[in-house]
């Protein structure tokens, strides 16, 4: 059988935001709250960008999986991903490695 209980007791609570005796200041809401946001997802695309900026040279997103991989960093599962590679994977030159390890170090994924 269901039923709506009613309940035994209520507690009204009055809460006053703002400055002074007895309220509770926004600035410090405003802060708890940026420590629980999420960080921001760090996108090949701003990778890209920031090495091109950086460094002047543009790098593919082969290569950047690449050595995500050989970091051991986690891969996000692609739509379009293939159960068998139909070339061999390419190494990038030991430039381009040390370009995105520094965009990575940048955007504090390693």
């Amino acid at each position: 059988m269901l039923f709506h209980k009613k309940p035994d007791s209520v507690i009204n609570v009055k809460v006053e935001f703002g400055e002074g005796e007895g309220k509770v200041p926004l600035d410090n809401i405003a802060k708890r709250a940026e420590a629980y946001k999420p960080k921001e997802r760090v996108t090949y695309k701003m990778i890209k960008k920031y090495i091109e900026a950086k460094y002047g040279f543009k790098v593919h997103t082969a290569y950047i999986a690449e050595v995500k991989r050989e970091l051991g960093l986690p891969m996000y599962d692609a739509p379009n991903a293939v159960e068998e590679l139909k070339e061999p994977r390419k190494h990038p030159m030991t430039e381009k490695v040390e370009a995105i390890k520094d965009a990575l170090k940048h955007f504090e994924v390693i």
